[in-house]
């Protein structure tokens, strides 16, 4: 058999399989076959390679040539000139990106390199198959804490390693292991967070798509730490990519005696169980989320008691979501060290951002935490598209914070944010050009807000819909001065008296649009 010399890596998202891209797989391979080098060239499908708003992505190997928004008609020429002759067909890669990405460097940085973690296989494996995981040192960390760590062990390595949880809040994780450990009931659990209802942020989505083996590991990880024998993954219903691909690999780790009973032998079993959730936005916080795995209405619970001492079923229960747990099985493998040698003293590791809105380059990717912002909007974002200037970041979802220019340089990282009054968040970061409206920007977000309220506590249901009014009586340019003080005024009262962060986080994106961009709500008053 003779040794391939090029393979094909196609990304499968629910992006790709909208424009047809199984059967752009398939006329592929035909073509390949038909001109005699399916033995020397490999299709291989993987998940997603990071663009979006791209449509069919794929990437030849080994020259890493990039091609994108491919249709079917485009395989004749890309095998011909690509494949036999051995030029890239430039009409369909990323020149333009690649030639604008060369532009920014000197101004923010020599090197558009990813450091990548929880990423590491994304784009690269194909996810459906477990001994492609296994291949890049998969469930090697299990084999290690099962045989050469104490549970405790586990606990104090991630401890040491300084990680923070992903979700927003940047809770040290070895903390909310520690305090679950420490409890003496014997029925404990594990429950992944993929409900991910934050707009514009895709990124949990995309490390299950592009990785769901790794999430796997970390949450056996956590079960084993704190004593835990069953795991959930409550997962947004309308990610049935996602939900196919984790459940397929929790099939095979069961086959493969790394899941279930007994665990490689080692007298420890842990089990995962996948739950859809139905689209509430609520259920992102971590007591609705319970509620609803436990057939209730999704809503809030009073705090404390907290999860990890009464949690599911009234269980010591750990909840995290996708990003933070799959950091786990790197740091049980190479050790706290390892891990604290990237991001800052304080704030460790990398952190996967979704970057869209009006940049070059739209998509997920994954850098040291302290990379300025700049840097992510400039160099990895491939900067404004058509030339236009930069006006605004909403950075952290829509429960972030607008931005402005003059905050380029603000480092990402929990700590740094701080000085700015700003959070780290989802991870989303929505990048607005010298058109946008902030004021239309922050009705959008106070709508959806408004919308998303469970209702249960009354500053968060009388208080969006004020804020809902105030806004839209902006709009019709009827509003008065007095008004912006007074949706601060309100969300401020929201933040000090809402039951959880739904209500509590409004103050953000209001009073951020309102300090930092003041002149585009001056036009509506002076009209």
């Amino acid at each position: 058999m003779r040794i391939a010399r090029a393979h094909i890596l196609v990304g499968i998202d629910p992006e790709s399989i909208l424009k047809g891209v199984y059967s752009f797989i398939e006329e592929l391979k035909k073509e390949i076959k038909e001109k005699g080098l399916d033995e020397e060239v490999k299709v291989l499908e993987t998940g997603s390679l990071g663009l979006t708003g791209k449509g069919i992505v794929m990437v030849v190997y080994p020259e890493g040539v990039y091609y994108v928004n491919l249709k079917k008609e485009d395989i004749k020429r890309i095998v011909e000139e690509h494949l036999i002759k051995g030029r890239p067909v430039k009409d369909f890669t990323l020149k333009e990106e690649i030639e604008i990405i060369e532009k920014v460097k000197e101004e923010v940085g020599p090197s558009r390199k990813q450091t990548r973690i929880v990423l590491e296989n994304s784009g690269i494996i194909n996810p459906d198959n477990i001994d492609e995981y296994i291949g890049r040192d998969g469930y090697k960390a299990i084999e290690k804490a099962l045989f050469e760590m104490k549970p405790e062990d586990v606990i104090e390595e991630i401890k040491k390693s300084g990680l923070k949880g992903r979700g927003g809040a940047g809770f040290p994780t070895g903390l909310k292991l520690e305090g679950a450990r420490k409890t003496l009931d014997e029925v404990k659990y594990v429950i992944c967070n993929a409900d991910e209802g934050e707009p514009g942020t895709f990124k949990d989505r995309l490390i299950l798509e592009g990785d769901p083996h790794k999430l796997i590991e970390g949450m056996i990880l956590i079960g084993y730490s704190i004593g835990a024998n069953k795991g959930y993954i409550y997962i947004r219903g309308e990610y049935s990519l996602s939900i196919n691909r984790i459940s397929k690999a929790i099939s095979d780790a069961r086959n493969y005696g790394l899941l279930g009973k007994n665990i490689l032998g080692s007298g420890f079993s842990f089990d995962i169980e996948v739950k859809k959730g139905a689209g509430a936005y609520i259920c992102g916080e971590e007591t609705a989320l319970i509620e609803s795995l436990e057939g209730k209405r999704g809503e809030p619970r009073v705090k404390p008691p907290y999860p990890v001492t009464f949690g599911l079923f009234g269980k010591p229960t750990v909840v995290n979501n996708v990003e933070t747990i799959s950091n786990i099985p790197k740091i049980i493998l190479n050790g706290a060290n390892w891990f604290k040698s990237f991001g800052t003293p304080t704030c460790p590791g990398t952190k996967v951002y979704t970057i869209l809105g009006h940049v070059n380059l739209p998509g997920l990717i994954e850098v040291p935490m302290g990379t300025t912002l700049k840097e992510i909007i400039f160099l990895y974002g491939g900067g404004i598209k058509n030339g236009k200037k930069f006006k605004a970041a909403l950075v952290g979802g829509a429960a972030g914070v607008f931005l402005s220019e003059k905050t380029l340089d603000v480092k990402m990282d929990f700590d740094n944010l701080k000085e700015y009054k700003a959070v780290l968040g989802s991870g989303a970061i929505l990048v607005m050009n010298e058109d946008t409206n902030i004021v239309d920007m922050l009705h959008s977000i106070i709508r959806f807000f408004n919308h998303e309220s469970c209702g249960q506590c009354a500053p968060c249901r009388v208080g969006t819909k004020e804020l809902l009014d105030i806004i839209e009586k902006i709009l019709n340019n009827k509003g008065e001065l007095n008004d912006l003080d007074k949706m601060i005024s309100i969300s401020n009262t929201m933040f000090f008296t809402s039951l959880c962060p739904l209500g509590q986080s409004l103050i953000l994106p209001v009073k951020s649009a309102i300090e930092n961009f003041k002149d585009d709500f001056l036009n509506y008053l002076k009209s």
